[in-house]
């Protein structure tokens, strides 16, 4: 998915929106990146409940942030970014989880806290549903969750995501 940016009209709507404190209108512009950005953070976290969570802090620190939002990059763009951030503290805080082992695992071994995405959260669409399951296989997320936290996060822009 490329970042094209909103259009100029739903940029300026954003814009005032954000300045003129109308939660409505910035929970109906944002909330067209609430599934995309959900699985973002399932790549960078590996779980189903936490990535639901870091998205709606992701939501909650943009309604806070609506200030800063100046048009010079795409909403996308700054959603994710804050959505990048969001989990990486996240990450920074979680004490909570089994530690990431620094070789392979062998057969026996497991992460604990990995959580397979949810199968009906995925596309009803029987194509998008084919990439959506490759795009998030299990194995996938177990290697990006060995990277450490900063590098998932670069990973995930670039790779996945297709990012400069």
């Amino acid at each position: 998915m490329t970042d094209a940016g909103l259009p100029g009209a739903d940029k300026a709507a954003f814009i005032a929106a954000a300045r003129s404190n109308d939660a409505a209108q910035f929970a109906l512009i944002t909330e067209r990146y609430r599934r995309g950005l959900q699985v973002h953070c399932y790549r960078m976290l590996a779980n189903y409940e936490d990535a639901q969570d870091m998205t709606q802090e992701t939501f909650l620190r943009a309604w806070n942030k609506r200030e800063s939002f100046k048009g010079h990059a795409a909403l996308r763009t700054w959603l994710y970014r804050i959505a990048t951030n969001a989990c990486l503290d996240f990450l920074e805080k979680r004490n909570n989880r089994t530690p990431v082992p620094a070789e392979l695992p062998d057969g026996g071994s497991e992460l604990h806290y990995l959580q397979p995405y949810p199968d009906r959260m995925l596309p009803e669409d029987p194509q998008d549903s084919v990439v959506a399951r490759e795009t998030i296989e299990l194995a996938f997320i177990v290697a990006v969750q060995r990277l450490p936290p900063r590098q998932r996060a670069v990973f995930i822009l670039r790779d996945v995501l297709g990012w400069p």
